[in-house]
């Protein structure tokens, strides 16, 4: 018997920590070869160690939501005679002397015909999101096949499993999921204890950081959409079933693309920490998208690039792929400036955080209809309010205002928003 120690693997990228959000196996359980240990995230991307050897679990390296370093020990396992080696295969059992008889295997090696699979070396190999979209379907992953690389299961195997109609996974198949995470402590009988880790822990450290460092300032405009929703409508109509269907955000960003010809110091990232301020010509735009766990701004990148229907449709991929936790941690990195939108729940106001290191950020209020003067007359109009931040250190206020007065004269007359 040995004891195998399982180190924080080096996941690439310059990551030094991660943050520990799921354990897979407690202390006494038996684990086989590439048995998913624990997840780990790193940024927003959630990554699987599996195990390199099979044993007993004896210690935990850490607790849920702690931070551990590259190097720093995950688990300690101990190990029977040839389960230390890589392969995880057991050595075969001596052999009994003449007129005995054969001595029973070890018991390290005893496995009950009706075993979980979790403990079977047959267990498929799938991603923590794979998992939880498995559970969610109902889809017994041994009955999926994988197309990744080395037979991996990816979320089409998924999507294809469930259009043939899977069997669905044995109750002690069933994983919890590894996010939201449930409450550990219960004060009271009128109180919950929730831990935040994962991705919350993320955002919060996030918006955080932007709050401490930046000094923001907001600056709030009405915009008459009248003649904008009414080219949508016509639009929308006269392309159903051919194009993607629009909504106000395709023209919002295609104003932004505009106005930042004229005003480049808002498409820009700050690092305040080197005192360097870089400007880009290309508009790489986040998209604030509300998720289960929270909020997360996928990159829609080159807008400048892409016609109304192109933007509506990335802009739906990249939403869709956020809130179904599809996305790779590059779609989720290297926005120049962000877009942010409640809907229809986007009341009158709001004061965006900026998504730092950007230096500004666009909001989008909810759209009413209101009487207002036209001449001697009074006509409904629809209108909305633009709600933007900026950081004051890189952008001026008055050079915000008349970048916000810019998009509010494209979106009133949106025909200028295709004349170059």
């Amino acid at each position: 018997m040995g004891q195998h120690v399982i180190k924080m693997p080096d996941i690439g990228e310059g990551i030094a920590e991660v943050e520990l959000v799921a354990w897979h196996v407690k202390p006494g359980d038996a684990v086989v070869e590439d048995q998913p240990l624990a997840d780990v995230m790193t940024d927003k991307a959630s990554v699987e160690i599996p195990s390199p050897v099979a044993g007993t679990v004896l210690a935990l390296g850490g607790e849920v939501g702690q931070t551990l370093a590259v190097g720093s020990e995950l688990i300690r396992i101990e190990t029977g005679a040839g389960q230390g080696a890589p392969s995880g295969k057991a050595s075969a059992p001596p052999a009994a002397a003449a007129g005995e008889p054969p001595a029973p295997p070890p018991a390290a090696a005893a496995m009950p015909m009706h075993a979980p699979a979790e403990h079977s070396a047959e267990r498929p190999r799938a991603s923590p999101s794979v998992r939880r979209q498995a559970t969610e379907l109902g889809l017994d992953l041994r009955a999926v096949a994988g197309t990744g690389p080395g037979g991996r299961i990816v979320h089409a195997d998924l999507e294809a499993a469930a259009a043939v109609g899977r069997a669905p996974a044995p109750a002690v198949a069933a994983r919890a999921p590894a996010r939201p995470p449930a409450p550990v402590a219960a004060p009271g009988e009128d109180e919950q204890a929730i831990p935040i880790i994962g991705v919350r822990r993320k955002i919060a450290q996030k918006m955080q950081e932007a709050k401490r460092r930046i000094p923001h300032f907001t600056y709030v405009e009405e915009v008459d959409v009248t003649e904008l929703e009414d080219l949508r409508a016509r639009l929308n109509a006269q392309w159903a079933g051919q194009r993607p269907k629009l909504t106000l955000l395709p023209f919002l960003i295609r104003a932004v693309v505009r106005g930042v010809r004229e005003f480049p110091q808002v498409n820009a990232r700050f690092d305040d920490d080197a005192g360097i301020v870089t400007r880009y010509r290309s508009v790489h735009v986040g998209i604030a998208t509300q998720t289960d766990v929270g909020l997360m701004v996928p990159v829609l990148r080159h807008a400048e690039a892409l016609d109304l229907w192109a933007s509506a449709a990335e802009v739906a991929r990249v939403a869709e792929g956020a809130r179904g936790g599809k996305m790779s941690r590059d779609e989720l990195i290297g926005s120049t400036i962000t877009i942010t939108s409640l809907g229809a729940l986007g009341g009158i106001v709001t004061t965006p955080v900026i998504n730092h290191p950007e230096v500004a950020i666009v909001g989008v209020n909810r759209i009413v209809e209101r009487p207002m003067f036209r001449g001697a007359a009074v006509v409904p109009r629809l209108l909305m309010n633009l709600s933007s931040s900026f950081d004051h250190r890189i952008v001026d206020g008055i050079d915000a205002a008349r970048f916000v007065q810019t998009l509010r004269g494209f979106l009133e007359a949106p025909a200028t928003l295709f004349i170059d």
